[in-house]
């Protein structure tokens, strides 16, 4: 595996390849589904591309970014143990060179302003630029994120489209943990009490999926917000949406694809999570 901190090395090892190249962004603090997302990439294409990068323009609130888990060296065992062909490390300077004042401004319209669009200010915007330019260094054919992150996968869709790129987006289904949780880097930050509760979030929305032909779902999302605060979870929003468009709904609508969407902090830790609602 190749491991390059600068992007003309990068650039360089792959101008003159016309294979095509798997791209899985990622922030680190590495898990099975970031795996699962390489291993789907090397099965589409003939090269893979991992990045990993904290992102410091994502980040809201200071403190979420300082402890944010660090674990390049077993991330490195784990890009290897699946064959990963390049693993691009960055720090901030190479990819801010010129610092972050001065951001370049994507218009992704309605899409900030609802759910983490509007509960993480400058979130969204600071995905776009990280995204954008990676895409640029990488020039992948795939782009391969999770479903865990639905709001942001639909945001790096607009993107494409706002930057007319040709980079085909693959969206790759949640890996859960044997009891329902999202996997997700921020779990190695909870206690095994707090990594108890946290399974009440997929849990709340197996009720909600099961019960949305029986009662309205501003019903359901009462009954589930009781729940979460009742085991000690602060819900931020407990939402429906129409799939596709992310357009909140304010009940069940058999006749669209229909999301439900869960974000709450547990001992000052913020997870999310979704499930479709099938019909």
């Amino acid at each position: 595996m190749h491991i390059l901190q600068f992007a003309k090395d990068l650039t360089e090892l792959l101008s003159s390849t016309k294979n095509t190249i798997g791209f899985v962004p990622t922030m680190g603090a590495l898990h099975e589904g970031h795996l699962s997302l390489i291993q789907q990439a090397k099965q589409e294409n003939e090269i893979t591309v991992c990045s990993i990068f904290v992102n410091p323009t994502q980040f809201n609130d200071p403190k979420d970014f300082a402890k944010y888990p660090i674990t390049i060296a077993e991330d490195i065992e784990k890009l290897l143990s699946v064959g990963t062909d390049i693993l691009f490390l960055p720090d901030v300077k190479e990819m801010y060179p010129f610092g972050m004042d001065n951001l370049e401004v994507y218009v992704i319209g309605y899409l900030d302003t609802i759910l983490d669009g509007k509960y993480r200010p400058g979130h969204f915007n600071g995905v776009c630029n990280i995204v954008h330019k990676l895409l640029m260094i990488v020039e992948p054919t795939r782009l391969y994120m999770g479903q865990k992150d639905f709001q942001q996968c639909l945001v790096v869709k607009r993107l494409l489209e706002i930057t007319q790129s040709s980079v085909e987006l693959i969206t790759c289904s949640t890996l859960r943990e044997s009891d329902g949780l999202a996997m997700s880097s921020r779990n190695t930050l909870l206690s095994t009490e707090s990594r108890e509760k946290a399974r009440a979030i997929y849990s709340c929305l197996q009720y909600i999926r099961t019960h949305w032909q029986i009662q309205s779902f501003t019903i359901l999302a009462e009954h589930c917000a009781g729940e979460l605060r009742e085991i000690g979870l602060e819900p931020e929003y407990i939402l429906l949406a129409e799939a596709d468009t992310l357009i909140l709904l304010p009940d069940f609508d058999s006749s669209r694809k229909m999301v439900v969407l869960i974000a709450a902090k547990l001992d000052g830790i913020r997870l999310i999570d979704n499930l479709l609602i099938v019909h």
